[in-house]
């Protein structure tokens, strides 16, 4: 995967608009090139400032072919420093500080496919759906599945981590309580033990006294899940190279 390729997928994550199968491949680019995780967490804080827009309003009769005809053209161009053509309309998006005009722009086309696509529902139910944490929403699959689970483990070195999961719906989410900070070269990563095989689920930080992960989807009856701790972007040969902090069963 290309930078090009990672932006786009970057900024459909942050508005919660991609699939099972470009979410594993932006996830996986992210441990591949853990120079681009700035412009990841960038995006988030993009789609969080959403939740502060107006609510609904409706647009212009052209904006859906400005914004796929502006998509049509930025998709043409070979060049990555190719400077960004002006261009006019009704309202104005003021640039963000510390971003690039490309990466600005790439997010600003996401932004608004996901706004447009929801005239007739309401933008500001869109806005609100799409700012909201994929853990969130998968935790809410997870509950109101008829096989929901839930099992709780000490941590190595302190605290405590629930795991919920459906196997039904293939996905588990991990609450950890006390999680212990790590330095800055290093992450916790998430591994399916299917029979003696570990599979990476992804990475993630402490985020203060709860820290909540989403596992990667493609959760089977019976995996264990686990958590090591491992080098800044995750494991580099997509094997574990520590002892698990935490090991969970689901069988």
């Amino acid at each position: 995967m290309d930078k090009h390729e990672f932006d786009i997928l970057s900024a459909g994550d942050a508005l919660g608009a991609l699939s099972d199968d470009d979410r594993q491949a932006y996830r996986r680019a992210l441990v591949d090139h853990p120079d681009w995780a700035d412009d990841a967490r960038e995006d988030a804080e993009t789609a969080a400032s959403l939740a502060d827009l107006p609510g609904e309003v409706m647009p212009p009769a052209h904006v859906l072919e400005d914004v796929l005809a502006r998509i049509d053209a930025t998709s043409a161009s070979t060049e990555p420093d190719a400077p960004a053509q002006p261009h006019r309309s009704d309202s104005t998006m003021e640039p963000m500080p510390g971003r690039s005009p490309r990466r600005r722009r790439w997010f600003a086309l996401a932004a608004s496919v996901v706004l447009v696509a929801g005239i007739g529902i309401g933008a500001s139910v869109i806005v609100q759906q799409a700012t909201r944490p994929a853990y969130v929403t998968a935790l809410d699959r997870i509950e109101s599945a008829p096989d929901a689970q839930q099992a709780t483990a000490d941590v190595a070195g302190g605290g405590t981590a629930t795991l919920h999961w459906s196997a039904s719906e293939g996905q588990a989410v991990i609450v950890a309580d006390d999680l212990p900070s790590l330095s800055d070269d290093q992450t916790y990563e998430l591994w399916y033990v299917r029979g003696e095989t570990p599979i990476s689920a992804g990475v993630f930080d402490a985020t203060g006294p709860t820290t909540t992960a989403l596992l990667e989807p493609g959760m089977k009856p019976g995996d264990v899940v686990a958590v090591t701790v491992e080098r800044e972007g995750g494991s580099p040969d997509g094997k574990p190279t520590s002892e698990p902090i935490v090991v969970i069963p689901t069988a």
